[in-house]
């Protein structure tokens, strides 16, 4: 009858696999599963074996250049589990046209850079001034005023002292590597300051008279003044001059700009560095039938895509429980896992011999079928007892040494990180997911991440990469795995969120004595 199970389940594996394996939020199959068991044929049995869980230290470092930011983070968030996370933003500026003419006589009026951070669409408020006074001209108007709060994680209610300043160090080109430790010089007379309260709007100003627009922001934004007088003299003095005449010569005369926050606790937030904008308002002479005329005007610099974008993040661990925990290794597990994102620290888990000795003992002498196998990560209910959101998001690999490919150059087999064997053989699976989260809003949280086909593997195939066995180990981050261009399908196993992921959690590790403690669940079959 064994024999008949394996053949039902080798007939309906690819059909089903998806659906038994991820919606298994209790230990009890799911409907789908419960056909391998129907009548007397079988039971479905359910275990949970020890695994190594270890933190993996990164050096508080990550590449988060402009290939790794689809978002970036500013802001500043400090608590006693990781410590102090302080995040600024580095750009280019480029011209939108090149050898500008600015008119005869142009004054800079103002210098406007506009940021755009995520933000509860559905919590508006609304303010109109129906006796608004236009000031460039003192005309009778109405302002209407949008407030949104922006996506925080950290602090919420609390104030950040956003300040910009002016680059010194070439930021080298926009496709060149760069980690979020690296060092850039600026001036540290800042050229722009806002006050923000964790709000963003946007604005609409109509006048009395026809009722026709006067001014309408293109989205709900934080908006800082900028020296004007460093853009009179940087790009309305050098008109008709070389430093204005191509791109080369720009990003040399005007090196980028760095936003940061004076703060080392509040919240983090991200934005969007490619829809920024900064915008130069000015006047200049119009000769008008003879007689001159005082004109406005604007001019948009480009801070999208072409530029060098930079996360630049800081760390201050010390006095946090991270700074002292053992983190544990390939051998020996910890009582506690740390995972955070922007270069913090990451999750190992490796599945020890003594587990894949008793798998192996219930596939040869139970002849079991390893119908689901799910690594189970609790979040600390002690030292996560918070009210933090919890992590929504997380990147899956497997890392293993591949005997089959040797390194030239150390005559040592190659490492291979790679998505999961689950996720590379079920992905086409409507029904699939890499991990399933469950209870975020209860203290312990607790994920599920699939190992069903690793295990099997290991289990059942007799030309098995022997070497793989014993090194296989999975590594969990913050983030997400991102689509590529077509938006169908993930780009690679590299191509993720954790450079501007915010989220952070404690979990449980190998604690032998925590119920919560990590663990390999499987649910199996046998006669």
């Amino acid at each position: 009858m064994t024999h008949t199970i394996k053949k039902v389940f080798a007939v309906i594996f690819m059909a089903i696999f998806g659906s038994v394996l991820l919606y298994n939020c209790e230990p009890d199959p799911d409907t789908l599963g419960e056909q391998l068991f129907l009548g007397d044929a079988a039971q479905g049995k359910v275990d949970s074996l020890d695994v190594i869980a270890f933190t993996i230290k990164n050096n508080d470092s990550i590449r988060s250049d402009a290939a790794k930011l689809d978002s970036a983070v500013l802001g500043a968030f400090k608590e006693d589990q990781f410590g102090m996370q302080r995040a600024s933003y580095l750009t280019q500026l480029r011209l939108s046209t090149y050898n500008p003419d600015f008119g005869a006589n142009a004054v800079v009026d103002s210098v406007v850079l506009v940021m755009k951070p995520q933000y509860a669409v559905d919590s508006v408020k609304t303010t109109t001034n129906e006796d608004y006074i236009y000031p460039d001209g003192n005309v009778a108007a109405k302002k209407v005023v949008n407030t949104y709060p922006v996506r925080k994680f950290g602090k919420a209610k609390r104030t950040l002292n956003i300040k910009v300043y002016e680059v010194l160090d070439f930021l080298k080109g926009a496709s060149d590597t760069v980690k979020s430790n690296q060092v850039f010089e600026y001036n540290t007379a800042n050229i722009g300051s806002k006050t923000f309260d964790g709000n963003i709007n946007s604005v609409t100003i109509t006048k009395d008279s026809d009722n026709s627009s006067i001014f309408t922001s293109s989205a709900p934004g934080i908006r800082i003044n900028l020296d004007k007088t460093l853009f009179q003299n940087k790009i309305i003095a050098k008109k008709g001059q070389p430093e204005l005449q191509d791109p080369s010569n720009f990003i040399r005369h005007f090196r980028g700009l760095r936003i940061a926050v004076d703060e080392n606790d509040g919240y983090l937030f991200k934005f969007s560095p490619n829809s920024m904008e900064l915008i130069m308002y000015y006047k200049y002479d119009k000769p008008d039938n003879g007689s001159t005329t005082r004109t406005s005007a604007n001019y948009a610099f480009v801070l999208g895509a072409g530029n060098a974008h930079i996360g630049q993040y800081e760390y201050d661990r010390s006095g946090s429980a991270y700074s002292t925990a053992a983190l544990g290794n390939f051998n020996t597990g910890a009582a506690k896992l740390f995972a955070q994102g922007m270069g913090g620290p990451s999750i190992g888990i490796k599945l020890p011999d003594e587990t894949i000795n008793k798998l192996t003992q219930l596939y040869q002498n139970n002849k079991a079928a390893i119908i689901s196998a799910k690594i189970r990560l609790y979040t600390d209910p002690v030292s996560w007892n918070n009210n933090y959101t919890k992590p929504r998001e997380f990147t899956f690999l497997q890392k293993y040494r591949d005997l089959t490919k040797i390194n030239p150059k150390t005559n040592q087999p190659v490492t291979v990180t790679n998505f999961t064997d689950d996720f590379l053989s079920l992905a086409g699976l409507s029904q699939f997911k890499i991990y399933q989260s469950n209870n975020l809003n209860k203290n312990p949280a607790y994920y599920d991440f699939t190992v069903t086909k690793s295990v099997k593997d290991i289990l059942e195939k007799q030309d098995y990469n022997a070497d793989k066995k014993a090194s296989l180990y999975f590594r969990i981050d913050m983030g997400r795995f991102l689509n590529n261009i077509a938006n169908t399908a993930f780009e690679g196993p590299k191509s993720t969120s954790n450079a501007f992921a915010t989220s952070r959690a404690v979990f449980v590790g190998s604690d032998p004595s925590n119920k919560y403690k990590a663990q390999l669940r499987i649910i199996y079959g046998t006669k």
